[in-house]
């Protein structure tokens, strides 16, 4: 393939994404010489092919920017994807056109974000990744630019670090609250899941022992069905991807397992295309720490309800973290990983409470 550039408005850096499939480099845009160190190239055997009917055969991911470590994608009506950049603590805007800017600095080191049916960006201000973390929800209009606190305690203790949600078609918005970095700043010892109702009244839908450590978060458009991922990276910790029924209350019941990724890395971000199928962002290529193996290649999984892996897109990074479906016909998937944004066109497209 050939390299792909994208520029930086306010940055002045020109980056490229190299014709090999699994080396990634930085370049200065004045002296053409490389600026920071290229990854190593990524021995990541494909354990599944592509998801047959849904990619089209031979589609490889291209790179759409690099910043510092990507998070939480979520596009808008117009085709604009919002991605956090936790490590910068700020939130990314990557215009229809391919202009990139900072949406919002000092963003409370967010990483979920997404759009409800108005229109409007609800985000998980967490704690990873540096100081500065608000660990509370937080909704922005984005006409007024307004920034509305949706909760920020739960029974008058702060939350340990929000890290994904999705919203339900009444509005009611459910968030995971996990902690992966330093857990002494740990005021509950629960890492659960909530629900924030429309009148605000937040309550608290998952925790021990039916769950190790909640992730990524989806609900199917009836509202009937939510899918959890439970990510432990601890030595012998969940890699599981869970389905539960929502009553009409919003409680969640009937808890079923629809994949474990174990041994190697489980899941992280999720969302659902309009068949109902999971795009998971798993796999890693380098261990980090013990627990960790390479039995999953990155990339991202699809899986159908009844628990049948579809395929795998594999992704040019060693960790992939979130992903979201984007363009007028939602058949751009916009995958975060490492230091970078990449998008694959679909042939399915992907569900979404707004637009």
């Amino acid at each position: 393939m050939k390299p792909y550039r994208f520029r930086s408005l306010k940055f002045g850096f020109c980056f490229c994404a190299i014709s090999t499939l699994f080396e990634v480099q930085a370049c200065n845009r004045k002296s053409g010489g490389s600026f920071m160190s290229t990854n190593p190239k990524l021995e990541a055997p494909a354990t599944a092919p592509l998801p047959e009917g849904l990619v089209e055969p031979g589609s490889k991911v291209s790179s759409a920017t690099f910043i510092a470590f990507t998070e939480g994608p979520a596009a808008d009506a117009d085709g604009n994807v919002y991605f956090s950049d936790i490590i910068n603590n700020r939130i990314m805007k990557l215009a229809a056109d391919g202009k990139l800017s900072v949406f919002r600095a000092d963003s409370g080191r967010t990483n979920g974000n997404m759009f409800d049916s108005e229109g409007r960006l609800v985000s998980c201000e967490g704690s990873e990744m540096g100081q500065g973390g608000r660990r509370r929800i937080v909704r922005t209009d984005m006409k007024t630019g307004k920034i509305t606190v949706l909760t920020e305690r739960y029974e008058g203790k702060r939350y340990n670090s929000p890290n994904d949600l999705a919203i339900d078609s009444q509005g009611r918005i459910y968030f995971t609250d996990p902690c992966y970095g330093d857990r002494s700043i740990m005021e509950m010892d629960i890492e659960g899941v909530y629900r924030i109702d429309t009148s605000g009244r937040v309550s608290r839908v998952l925790e021990q022992p039916a769950i190790q450590r909640p992730n990524g978060i989806a609900i199917t458009p009836d509202d009937k069905r939510l899918y959890l991922v439970d990510s432990n990276p601890n030595p012998g910790g969940n890699r599981k991807i869970w389905a539960f029924d929502i009553e009409r209350d919003g409680r969640l019941t009937n808890q079923k397992m629809i994949y474990d990724f174990a041994p190697g890395r489980g899941g992280d971000g999720m969302r659902l295309d309009v068949q109902g199928n999971l795009w998971i962002a798993a796999g890693i290529s380098l261990v980090r720490r013990e627990g960790e193996t390479t039995d999953n290649p990155p990339g991202v999984y699809v899986i159908t309800p009844s628990a049948r892996l579809l395929g795998r897109i594999p992704v040019p990074e060693d960790l992939i973290t979130n992903l979201t479906f984007a363009g007028p016909d939602k058949k751009t998937l916009y995958i975060t990983a490492g230091k970078s944004l990449y998008r694959i066109k679909v042939n399915v497209s992907g569900w979404s409470i707004f637009p």
